[in-house]
């Protein structure tokens, strides 16, 4: 079969796999984009090998755990289109773009934009990397290894035990015996910080953030961690339990809860 055989043949498989799966509850923005193709965990499984798999995700998110053998082209770049043109020139197998799961939309999004540069055969696969991990460890990348058991992935109640309510982070932020780390994006941050003089602006990035995880662990403190909104340290614990930090915790909302509960206070005095 040549490669537009193959293209052929995949799209029928994303039809019909949309056919099957247009309906299902769990995948609720598929139709606020009715023009995107969705295809299943176990038809990207079976055709992985004849397809171009990009993760849309940011380079952390990408880097923490991906698809074995993805791309990383982040939504956001400015060479996005242009990348998935060259793509598309040098080869007609169909690109399938993914992000962190169900409820997430950049892979919608992603697939619209290259819908609309006209640039053919492109799908979702909306069930996104998390359930593709859990479905095949051994097909998927963790911190530069094979992620192989499915149990090493952090769950939800393992970050909720490191998640403080903005109160609860001020508070216990108060004590010497902490490190408070900001890791928003310069644009995030817009010159507003939370601990004045106390927290150190690190970018999320490992290189970077080593030297506060050696410190912490050096002099037996506390990392506190807070970013915009409360998602991104969700990639960085798998970082901090790789490197066996003791206590850490993240503040759940992030900024944007301390501000908001900050201004609600100012407005009930006016």
């Amino acid at each position: 079969m040549n490669m537009i055989s193959k293209a052929i043949a995949f799209l029928t498989i994303g039809f019909f796999a949309t056919s099957v799966l247009a309906n299902d509850e769990d995948f609720p923005n598929r139709k606020l984009f009715p023009e995107t193709t969705p295809i299943s965990l176990e038809k990207l499984k079976a055709t992985k090998d004849e397809v171009f798999i990009i993760d849309v995700r940011s380079a952390y998110e990408f880097n923490t755990l991906h698809i074995k053998d993805a791309q990383n082209i982040a939504l956001n770049s400015s060479t996005f289109i242009s990348t998935l043109e060259g793509i598309r020139k040098n080869s007609n197998k169909p690109i399938v773009f993914y992000c962190n799961g169900k409820t997430c939309k950049k892979s919608y999004k992603a697939a619209l934009k290259a819908i609309k540069s006209k640039i053919s055969s492109v799908f979702v696969f909306d069930a996104g990397v998390f359930d593709w991990a859990r479905a095949y460890p051994e097909e998927s990348i963790l911190l530069s290894n094979l992620l192989e058991d499915k149990d090493r992935l952090i769950s939800s109640a393992d970050l909720k035990e490191h998640m403080l309510d903005h109160k609860t982070f001020v508070r216990q932020a108060k004590s010497d015996k902490v490190i408070i780390l900001d890791i928003r994006d310069p644009v995030q941050r817009d010159g507003l910080q939370i601990f004045a003089h106390r927290e150190h602006v690190v970018p999320l990035d490992n290189d970077q953030l080593q030297k506060y995880v050696d410190q912490a662990k050096d002099e037996n403190k506390t990392l506190m961690i807070y970013d915009a909104v409360g998602k991104q340290v969700r990639w960085l614990q798998y970082y901090l339990e790789d490197q066996r930090v003791g206590d850490y915790y993240f503040m759940k909302g992030g900024a944007e809860a301390h501000f908001e509960d900050f201004i609600a206070k100012y407005r009930k005095k006016l």
